[in-house]
């Protein structure tokens, strides 16, 4: 994302009336109970094995947040405090996880829960993405858990932006790792412009640190030849046995495998390389169709409903990324979506490891909304409803390292639910029919997420003034002390 800082300072007075609802987002509805509650008669599907797991007729009982057992029958006696939800004609499926996001405001957190998005991982990290993490957690803030990178590691070159933390260095590099460390966070996300001694340095630093690692593949320089064609310092292949937790974006895959080549054997030999070094890949077509949708559109996809939910402020910032997209001629990034959805069937048919993530935050990828509209884009890959569920759901929490506890239906699993009036194993569009959201054992219905003080009132409720603060708070960490007009400047050059 391409802060705009001037403007930023500009829209603080043009958005000031918005920051009055700062509040509602603390205030929206999370359900109701201390998380105790029993659901009978349910259809239940887990989706930890390879094939559906469906439990007809069920009854889930929930204490403290938490799956206490299932039964084939209803149960003997209820619990004092238990609150009881009839099942009858609805499925439950695990809450989903959108495993690439970018937060600005926590009125999002809030965005994705209305949509049935019980976990997000933020890829952008700033300080207050710790204490709004800690927020959800303790109760204080309805919406989605939150896990986060720290600042984007990346080095100078073509893709640097003014959120990232440059490391042009090993010594850099450790540096910045440690101390990321040392703030609280416990994964990295590194970038494609950084160098091999940096990379290297900050891979091994996170790893001794017993942090993840997620993020682009580092190309180091990239040089074109006379015939335009793309070379890098770094060999995709040779990043395959680093232990990545995730590699971003088939887009990007494509760009560093591929040379940007449209070229299905080759893509399929990428593919078989991905599934037999067991890396997990986040492909958010979303993100690129999203780009494609502004340019059929001539720029009024952006106006969407669920527009709403995107702090103005950060519509504002990607206002001329917009309309730059509505005058190109969707013809020849039509052609790339339909690569990156064939890549995306290859690497399920390979076998290697999906998770869902939509790139939510920037453009006009919006919290919520997109997770779901990339569940359709896998399903148009070619990929069943079933695994592209998985992918949201079991898939996510087995990557995070939360599997059993995340992203399942069964004994011991956080009780974060989505509870559906129809079966999404046959339709992927059923994920959108919510009859409910349950979350840390609690129970939020469709009217209550719709209603006055609901999740939905508080998706909208922007507070542009905490937002900016955030965000010069986030900038000086990362030692960026420059004036506004200066970071404008800086960033108008870039």
């Amino acid at each position: 994302m391409r802060f705009g800082i001037s403007t930023l300072v500009v829209a603080t007075m043009a958005f000031a009336a918005a920051s009055s609802a700062s509040a509602a987002a603390r205030e929206g509805h999370c359900g109701k109970g201390d998380g105790d509650l029993i659901i009978a008669n349910v259809r239940v599907i887990d989706f930890r094995g390879s094939k559906p797991d469906v439990i007809e007729r069920a009854t889930i009982s929930v204490e403290n947040g938490r799956v206490a057992r299932i039964a084939r029958k209803a149960p003997a006696r209820l619990s004092d405090n238990a609150q009881l939800i009839d099942g009858s004609g609805l499925t439950l499926i695990p809450g989903l996880h959108d495993m690439h996001v970018h937060v600005w405001e926590e009125s999002e957190l809030a965005a994705n829960l209305a949509h049935g998005v019980t976990t997000v991982r933020n890829l952008s990290g700033m300080p207050f993405h710790l204490k709004l993490a800690e927020q959800v957690e303790r109760g204080e803030l309805c919406g989605a858990h939150l896990l986060t990178s720290g600042p984007i590691l990346n080095g100078n070159g073509p893709n640097k932006q003014i959120n990232h933390q440059l490391v042009n260095s090993a010594e850099e590099a450790r540096n910045a790792v440690r101390a990321q460390h040392g703030a609280g966070y416990r994964r990295i996300k590194v970038y494609s412009n950084l160098s091999r001694d940096a990379y290297d340095a900050a891979r091994d630093e996170a790893k001794s640190l017993g942090m993840a690692v997620a993020g682009h593949t580092p190309e180091g320089d990239r040089r074109f030849n006379e015939a335009g064609e793309v070379s890098f310092d770094i060999g995709f292949d040779e990043l395959l046995d680093d232990g990545f937790e995730t590699i971003e974006h088939v887009e990007s895959i494509s760009w560093h495998a591929l040379g940007d080549k449209i070229d299905a054997r080759a893509a399929r030999k990428v593919a078989d390389k991905l599934a037999k070094h067991n890396v997990t890949v986040t492909p958010t077509l979303v993100a690129h169709r999203n780009l494609v949708n502004v340019a059929r559109s001539q720029g009024a996809y952006a106006a969407r409903p669920g527009s709403e939910t995107m702090p103005p402020l950060v519509q504002l910032i990607e206002r001329k990324s917009v309309a730059r997209w509505a005058q190109e001629n969707p013809e020849y990034e039509e052609k790339k979506a339909a690569f990156y959805s064939r890549f995306t069937e290859m690497l399920d048919e390979r076998g290697a490891r999906l998770v869902a993530g939509s790139d939510a935050g920037i453009f006009v990828n919006y919290h919520g909304l997109s997770l779901l509209d990339e569940l359709d884009l896998l399903v148009e890959a070619g990929l069943t409803p079933y695994s592209a569920i998985r992918a949201a759901t079991a898939n996510a929490a087995e990557t995070l390292g939360t599997k059993g506890g995340t992203g399942c239906v069964g004994a011991g699993c956080a009780a974060d639910f989505l509870l559906l009036r129809c079966d999404p194993l046959t339709d992927i569009q059923c994920i959108r029919n919510q009859a409910a959201i349950i979350f840390r054992g609690r129970y939020i219905a469709s009217a209550e997420l719709k209603g006055p003080g609901g999740l939905y009132a508080a998706a909208r409720a922007h507070d542009n003034d905490r937002l900016i603060a955030n965000l010069f708070a986030g900038l000086a960490a990362q030692g960026v002390t420059a004036t506004p007009d200066e970071l404008f400047r800086a960033i108008e050059g870039q």
